[in-house]
Order: C-alpha cells, then structure tokens, then sequence
C-alpha cells in the first residue's frame, strides 16, 4: 500500500522502489505541522476576561483586576463541552486587547494575580492547559498584541513586553498546535491612565518577521494564524464559512497592494476563496462565536446558533478544505451556559452519527483508470490519508464508481485528495444510477484536503460515480465516503417586510409549521402558519417545525413597531425595507460624515435605534462612528441623543441596538455616519435603520 512518509522539513514519497511511479508534487503544498492541522478540522476560541464582568465586547483596559472573579471557574466543564462538539482543540485568550493577563505574568501588573481568583494564585492559562492534556484536545494560546492598558504601547518599548509575554506562553504551556493572532492595532485605551488614542505603524511595529520567529523556535509545532498566515490564514470574515470554491494555496498581499501583507494590513477580498496557484499553501480558518458576539453577554441567552447552523456551518468550512474555529464564551461563574453545553453536544452527536458508517465501504469499487498496483481503488476506502488512488499523468479527467448489491440512501459524499502531493481538482460532477441510466445530480469545484457535498434530498440508489471534469495533472484521491444524515426538523426562518407581512419558511422539508405572537413556545395545538400575515404591530413571534413524530427547534423575533408608515431621504428605502440582504450605500461622490433622515410617519415614544450593516463579505462603508438626532418636525434638532462608536462591527456585522439614557418623543430620526471601520472609505452602507420603542 502506497503512503506519504512526512518528514520535519517537507512532505515527500517514501523512497521505494515504487516512488518513481508516484505523481510530481503540483504547486505549493503543505508542511508537516499543517497536515496536522488539517486533521483538526474543528477546534474552539475561548473568550474570557474582564470583559466578560463588563458586558462589553471589547474591554478598554481600565477594568480594575478585582472585577475579574468567577465563583466556579471550569476549565474541565469548558474543554469536555467543546470536545463534545466534536473539537479536537482549543485556542485559549490568554490576553485580548483589553491587556489582562490570564497568566501571572512579570511583564506587567495587569494581571490575574491581581484578581481574587484563586486568591491571587490563580493561572487560568495553566489550568486550561491540564484540561485539554486530560481530554486529550490540543491547545493553542492568543496573545493579542494590541493592549489598551500598557502605558508602554505606542512606543518603541513595548514590543519587547509583547515578545516576552510570548515566550513565557510558549515556553511553560505545553506543546500547542496554534499561535493565533490578529490585526487589532491601536485606537482608543488607557495606556496606563492616558485615556487617549494611540496609532502605530502597523507595518513594522511588532516586527512579525522576528517576533514569530519566537513561535517557530519555542513552538516548532504551532501553526501561526493571522489574516497572512503564515501558517493558516484568517478566511476574510466572522460568518464561519469559506467561498464554494476554496484553495489552500494563497498569495499575501497587502490592503493597498504595495506596502507589506501584515496582520492589520492583509488583502481580505482573496481571503474567503484563497489563490489558484497560490505561491504558500497557508489554507483558511473560519471563525464564528456560538453566541452573537466573542464574549458572554446576558442578553444574549437563547439566541446561540442552533445545532442544525452549526452543522451548516460544517460543511461550509471544514467541508470546504478549512477549519471552524468556533467562538465559545464562559459566563461570569467562569463555565458554558448550560444553553450553549447543550447545543454543543446536540451538534457533537449529528457529526458523530452522521459518519459514524461510510457506505462506500460496502460498495464495489472501480475506476476509468488508474496508475496500476502501487495505487489501487481500495486505498480510498481505508481511512488513513496517507494512502491515496492516482490517475495517470494524462488521466486528468478520471472516473470512479461505486455499485452496492442492493440500493442504498444517502445525502453526502466525501471527497479528499492527497494533499501532501498538492491540491489539483479544479471541478468535478456526482452522478446517480436513476431509471438504467445515470443522473447528474451535483457540480462541484475544489476538493483539497476535505470537500463534502451535502445534498437537497436523499437519494437511494445502487451506484454512484464521481467524474473529475477538470485537473490540471494527475488526480489523486485518499478517501471516498458515502453518508446518511439522520432526519433533522431546523428552525424556521422569520421575516416580516416593509408592508407588516409576516412570513414562516422551512430550510427543509417539514410536515407543518405552528407559531405563537405572544412569546409563549409553540405547540402541536399553536396555529398552523399556512400563508404570510399581517403583523402591525410589536410582537414576539415564535416558530417550530413538526415532524412525524417530533418537533424541531424553536425560531423567535423580536419585531417593533413595522416599518410600514416610515419614508427616509437618500433614495434609502433599502434601508428600512425589512429585508438585511439589500443594503442602501451612499453616493460615492460624497464624503463623511453621512446622514439619513427617517421619518416615523407620526410621533412616538423611542427608547433607542438599531443600525444593521452590510454583512457581505466584500462590504464597504461599514459605520464605526455615529451620531443620533431627533426631532419633532424635521427642522429643529437640537442636541445629538446618542453618540459613540460600534466596536468589532466589521469583523462581527450584526444588528447594533442602542439605548438612549433616557426616553424621547419624536417623530423624525437623524442618523449621522461620522466615520467609516476603514477610515479610507468614502461610503456608508446601511442594510437595516430601525427604532427600539418597546
């Protein structure tokens, strides 16, 4: 049997006498401690400092060390629940922007054991570290190099704390499989009671070339992530999924595509799909928190991603030759809400039962073609990506087929290829034997080191082909598999539009939907949504799939009051149309600040506003700084009544909800844009404006 013998500095062909036979390497491929990494798949980031006391999402830095104080801290609780849900690692927050050391530290005061865990004793990286070593989950460690509370940032002294509080992670934690990073890079903060803000040049400020030279000496096994890799690069968004067609290899480049790719300063448009012939196989991390935000907010109990959005999240990353990197977030007893365990084994157990049976394995396997004895059909059948089946070097276009006795139901095929010989299928199809004849029922594009097509139906059938339709060499494939998705009820989708019309729908296929607008959970005995609906006024509206015999999650939305008797200026009407996939952008010829004037149709009572930006991966114009004004007549404004800055909006583009200190009655709302995420920008863009009243 033919395998891929790794060795310290590259990934070659054993030598046999057989190694001639094997195919020539294609393009850039990857190292030893990546093959690593791509078998982890799936791994979780673990949020967690004073922050988290704060309900903020990004700390200042000027959080007094005493706040920091979890009555039942868990480090078991935390790693047994991300392993359940099928993690295999954890990258554990050591230190985020606000400047907090979960390590007691000697570079700086700002640290745990100035807090009365553990009565000052305490080293939560360290327990951490046991709780994954018991489990046996990897860990990797982040040690943001942006810090709001040094008094030594911003200045040529403090690249040699963040260097040292480096070393002091990667010398005395263990082996870890990751040293993450990412582009925050000054702004706002103490700095040691400067409340100012504080810019650098993020070019050449940390001096990436040597500091990580510190993780490659210390750490030889960590893979670096950052948005340039080296290792593993960002994916371009914090949505969790990679483009349809995603490569390994990746070209780094610059926002402006002249000066350095750094973290802070990276190309994020090729991110999310990667380069073709790419010069460094440096391939995608999609990361995602459970919750709608990094940290644990009460407010947002009951609104983490279902188990059926996470398993859609799956396939759309590490199904896509990527890693998730799920966001987790203990809560201020320093354990997983109970919420979150549950879903996170929910999801565990669909991915365990999921593939627990390859019914490949009891097919009878063929090809067109082959490369003869050394590489046989059966190696794709045998679970080790190390053994592979090739084609010939001119067998570019190569097709494989699977024959059961008796049919078989299925609704995912698998596909891997020998990555360590580089990633070269640039399209294939999946065809059913249906009727006497074959069925094309899927096109796909690239496979790399996991490609899994997850079908809109189960299929029964008693054969099955993949056709490679595009390649620029010989294909090799290390792994075929066949799967059955056990029967899901998910939660439907809520919308209402600008008219008040209410509508229910089902990603699957159910039996019935039922539904409640009085935030009671529906029953088998709730009413039967049959058609969309008018909803005028604020409501709770709650939703569940019925099945045959069970029910599926329940979906909730909190609407105000509708939108129906608004208008706004700009030609906006995008913006308050209900619908966040249509996105009102200004006029590219003006210039910050931008400004929206809605008007409610007759006075009313507001309490607050939400602003929803655009959350395409190619967004433009995002608003970090605003302004609010309201008014009686459109005229006379007066005072702004809210004003302030969206933290982390850009990397994390959800719904805003801001509250107003106190209630105002009005019937004219001006939303200002003052300032743009990327200050560079001209552009505002607006998916949804809305007012809170309730």
């Amino acid at each position: 049997m033919k395998k891929l013998v790794i060795p310290i500095l590259g990934c070659f062909l054993s030598l046999s006498s057989l190694a001639q036979q094997a195919p020539k390497p294609y393009g850039a491929v990857p190292s030893a401690r990546q093959l690593k990494w791509h078998e982890t798949e799936v791994y979780n980031i673990v949020h967690f400092t004073p922050t988290t006391f704060e309900d903020k999402e990004w700390g200042y830095g000027d959080a007094n060390p005493t706040i920091f104080n979890p009555t039942n801290f868990d480090a078991e609780q935390i790693v047994r629940s991300a392993k359940a849900g099928g993690s295999k690692g954890i990258v554990f927050v050591a230190k985020h922007h606000d400047g907090f050391c979960l390590w007691p530290t000697k570079t700086t005061d700002y640290n745990i054991s100035k807090s009365p865990f553990r009565n000052g004793k305490g080293d939560m990286v360290r327990e951490m570290m046991l709780a994954c070593q018991k489990y046996g989950m990897k860990l990797g460690l982040y040690c943001s190099p942006w810090d709001r509370n040094n008094a030594a940032y911003g200045t040529d002294q403090y690249l040699a704390i963040y260097q040292a509080q480096l070393k002091e992670l990667y010398t005395n934690y263990g082996p870890l499989f990751m040293s993450w990073h990412d582009g925050a890079n000054g702004g706002d903060g103490y700095y040691g009671g400067a409340r100012e803000s504080r810019k650098i040049n993020n070019l050449t400020y940390y001096d990436w070339d040597n500091t990580w030279q510190i993780t490659r000496k210390l750490q030889p096994n960590a893979n670096i992530f950052s948005d340039v890799g080296w290792d593993v690069r960002w994916v371009g968004n914090e949505k969790g999924f990679a483009n349809e067609t995603s490569w390994a290899t990746f070209t780094p480049t610059s926002a402006d595509g002249k000066s350095k790719g750094v973290p802070g300063n990276a190309n994020d448009y090729d991110a999310p799909t990667g380069t073709r012939n790419g010069e460094k196989w440096i391939p995608a991390e999609c990361d995602v928190p459970l919750r709608p935000g990094w940290f644990y907010h009460a407010s947002q109990d009951g609104k983490s991603k279902t188990p059926q959005q996470l398993l859609e999240l799956y396939y759309k990353s590490v199904g896509r030759g990527a890693a998730l990197d799920l966001g987790l977030s203990p809560d201020k007893t320093g354990q997983l809400h109970n919420d979150d365990v549950v879903i996170l084994k929910a999801f565990g157990d669909i991915l365990r039962k999921t593939f627990a049976t390859n019914l490949a394995k009891t097919a009878q396997v063929s090809a067109t073609e082959g490369r003869g004895a050394a590489f046989p059909t059966k190696n794709i059948l045998d679970n080790n990506r190390q053994t592979y089946w090739a084609s010939k070097d001119q067998g570019t276009t190569p097709e494989i087929i699977l024959t059961w006795k008796t049919p078989v139901t299925f609704n995912i095929l698998s596909l891997r290829e020998a990555i360590a010989l580089g990633q070269r299928i640039e399209e294939f199809k999946l065809d059913v034997w249906e009727n006497g004849q074959w069925k094309e029922i899927h096109t796909g594009t690239s496979v790399g080191a996991l490609r899994l097509v997850r079908l809109s139906k189960y299929y029964s059938t008693e054969k099955v082909r993949v056709r490679v339709t595009k390649s620029p060499v010989a294909v090799t494939i290390s792994e075929l598999g066949v799967y059955a998705e056990p029967e899901q009820l998910v939660a439907p989708v809520i919308q209402r539009n600008q008219k008040g019309m209410v509508s229910i729908e089902s990603p699957v296929s159910v039996r019935e939907i039922r539904y409640t607008l009085d935030g009671s959970e529906p029953r088998a005995s709730s009413a039967l949504y049959t058609e969309s609906f008018l909803l005028p006024q604020a409501a709770t509206v709650k939703a569940r799939a019925f099945g045959k015999a069970q029910s599926g999650p329940v979906a909730s939305i909190d609407f105000d009051i509708p939108s129906t008797k608004w208008s706004i200026d700009q030609k906006a009407d995008r913006a308050i149309d209900g619908d966040v996939k249509t996105i009102w952008v200004s006029d590219k010829n003006e210039k910050y600040p931008h400004t929206l004037t809605l008007n409610l149709g007759e006075k009313m009572t507001l309490k607050g506003f939400t602003y929803t930006p655009d959350a395409s991966d190619h967004r433009r114009g995002t608003v970090y700084k605003y302004q609010v004004f309201l008014s009686d007549d459109g005229q006379n404004w007066g005072q702004a009544v809210a004003e302030g800055r969206f933290d982390n909006i850009q990397n994390n583009p959800l719904e805003q909800r801001v509250l107003f200190k106190k209630a105002h009655s009005a019937q004219y709302l001006r939303f200002v844009a003052v300032e743009a995420t990327n200050t560079s920008e001209t552009v505002a863009n607006v998916a949804e404006l809305g007012v809170i009243t309730k």
